[in-house]
C-alpha cells in the first residue's frame, strides 16, 4: 500500500558520516529555509533524531519545538536537507488540486488525500520518543499490540486469513471491520481515511470542526442537524443517508469497508488497520487527559473522547479474542488496570441504560479489577444483589456470552437482577 510503507518512512535519509561539504553555519538558506546542499553532518545523536522527524515535519505533523530543531539541523546537514526537500515536494503534490476539480482528476485528488492521510498517520506514529499514551488510551495501545502480534503469526500461514471468525467475517473481514470501527473516532479527531472504500459514494468526511464541538457534539452550524449534516454520518457510513439512524449507517459502512478490503491482499488490510490505530495513538488526545476530556457524540453515545478510546480498546480486545479462538490461539486477558477501565465504562453505560426508575441492584464484579456498584434508582434498601466474574460480565456486554452460560450469584428480587442482565445483553453490538 502506498504512503505508509514508502514515502512515510525515513529510509533514504543520510546516515551519520554521510556525504557533505565543509561546515558553513553562515550559508544562506535555500527555498523553504532548508539550506543548500553541501553542509556537513552535525553530531550523530542530533542527526539520528532529526532524520526520524523529517517525514512528520514535512507534513506539518511535528510536535511543538520540532520546527526549530529540524531547521537548525538542515542548515548543517546536506543529506537531511536533500531528504527534506524531497518530502516537502511529495507533500506539495499530495495537496495540489486536480485539474478541473471533477471527473478523473478529482479521483486522483481523492486518492492523493487518502495517501496523505496514511502518510500523516505513519509519520506521527514513527516519531522517536513519542509520549506514551495516557491512562485512557493505554488499554487501546495494549489491545492494538496484542492483535498486531497475533496477525503477524499469519505471515507464516497466509491461507489462514480466510478462517471464519464471527458473523460472516473471516480474519481479514474482522480486521477490515476494525478499520471501519476505528474510523469513526479517527475521522472525528482529524485523521484522513486509510481505506479507499466508498470514496466515490459521497463527500469525504470532515476533520475536527475548526470551532470545536457544540453542546450536542456538533461543531459550527453547518456540522449540526440544522445544517443537514450529522457528524456521525460524516464519520461512518458514507453509503447511507445522513438522516438515517447511526446503526444503519454503521452497518452500511462496515459492509462497504469489508467488501472493499477483500479485493486487496490481507497484508494491505492489516497495514491499513495498523496505520489508523497508530495514528490514533499518536494524536495529542491520546496523551493529554485534558484534551481527551472534551465530549463528543459518536455512535449514539455522548462521552468524553477518553471514553471513546476505551470503547475502541474494548472492541479491539473482543475481536482479537474472536480471531484467537478461530485460529486456536490463546489471547491473554487485558492488564488489570485496563480491565478496570473497561468495567468502569461498561457499568456507567449500563446504569444509563437502566435509567433512574429501575429497582436498585448491587452489582459485585469479582477479580483483581472488580468492584461494587449500585445501579438503578437511589431508593433504599437495594432490591437485589448480583455477583459476576469480570470477564463474564464484559463478554456479556460485548455479545460473546449468553445469560445461561455465565456463572453468577444472586439474592433478593430475581426480576430486578434479570432486568439488569437483560439490559446488559441488549447493549451488545460487536
Amino acid at each position: 500500500m502506498g504512503g505508509a510503507d514508502g514515502t512515510g518512512g525515513t529510509g533514504g535519509t543520510g546516515g551519520p558520516g554521510g556525504s557533505g561539504g565543509s561546515e558553513d553555519p553562515g550559508r544562506p538558506a535555500g527555498p523553504d529555509g532548508l539550506g543548500e546542499p553541501g553542509g556537513a553532518d552535525g553530531p550523530s545523536a542530533v542527526h539520528e533524531e532529526v532524520s526520524a522527524l523529517l517525514a512528520a515535519w514535512a507534513l506539518g505533523a511535528g510536535m511543538p519545538g520540532d520546527d526549530a530543531r529540524v531547521r537548525g539541523h538542515l542548515h548543517e546537514c546536506a543529506p537531511c536537507a536533500a531528504e527534506a526537500r524531497r518530502l516537502r515536494e511529495t507533500a506539495r503534490l499530495l495537496d495540489e488540486p486536480a485539474p478541473g476539480g471533477t471527473g478523473r482528476g478529482a479521483g486522483r485528488k481523492a486518492n492523493a488525500g487518502l495517501a496523505r492521510g496514511r502518510l500523516m498517520a505513519a509519520a506521527r506514529a514513527a516519531r522517536p520518543g513519542q509520549v506514551p499514551p495516557a491512562a485512557h488510551a493505554a488499554p487501546y495501545a495494549g489491545a492494538v499490540a496484542c492483535l498486531d502480534a497475533l496477525l503477524r503469526e499469519l505471515d507464516q500461514a497466509p491461507a489462514r486469513w480466510g478462517t471464519p471468525v464471527v458473523h460472516d467475517w473471516d480474519v481479514q473481514g474482522t480486521v477490515a471491520h476494525l478499520v471501519a470501527a476505528d474510523e469513526v473516532l479517527a475521522e472525528r479527531l482529524g485523521l484522513a481515511p486509510v481505506t479507499e472504500a466508498g470514496t466515490g459514494l459521497g463527500p469525504a468526511p470532515g476533520a475536527r470542526p475548526p470551532e470545536g464541538y457544540g453542546p450536542q457534539g456538533y461543531g459550527p452550524e453547518e456540522y449540526g442537524p440544522e445544517g443537514g449534516t450529522d457528524p456521525d454520518a460524516l464519520s461512518g457510513g458514507r453509503a447511507a443517508g445522513a438522516r438515517a439512524p447511526w446503526e444503519v449507517r454503521w452497518v452500511a459502512r462496515t459492509h462497504e469497508v469489508v467488501t472493499y478490503e477483500h479485493t486487496r491482499p490481507p497484508a494491505e488490510t492489516r497495514e491499513a488497520w495498523r496505520t489508523q490505530a497508530h495514528g490514533l495513538l499518536a494524536l495529542p488526545e491520546a496523551g493529554d487527559e485534558q484534551m481527551a476530556a472534551m465530549a463528543t457524540t459518536l455512535m449514539g453515545l455522548r462521552l468524553p473522547v477518553a471514553d471513546h478510546y476505551v470503547i475502541r480498546a474494548f472492541e479491539t480486545w473482543v475481536h482479537t479474542r474472536d480471531i484467537g479462538r478461530a485460529l486456536g490461539r490463546t489471547v491473554p486477558p487485558p492488564l488489570p488496570e485496563h480491565l478496570q477501565r473497561f468495567l468502569g465504562l461498561a457499568v456507567r453505560i449500563l446504569d444509563l441504560a437502566l435509567g433512574p426508575d429501575a429497582q436498585p441492584v448491587l452489582l459485585s464484579v469479582e477479580g483483581e479489577a472488580g468492584g461494587d456498584w449500585v445501579l438503578g434508582s437511589d431508593a433504599e434498601p437495594i432490591a437485589a444483589e448480583l455477583v459476576l466474574e469480570a470477564t463474564d460480565f464484559l463478554l456479556l456486554i460485548g455479545g460473546r456470552q449468553d445469560l445461561d452460560e455465565i456463572a453468577r450469584g444472586q439474592a433478593g428480587d430475581v426480576a430486578a437482577s434479570q432486568r439488569l442482565l437483560e439490559t446488559a445483553t441488549s447493549l451488545a453490538w460487536l
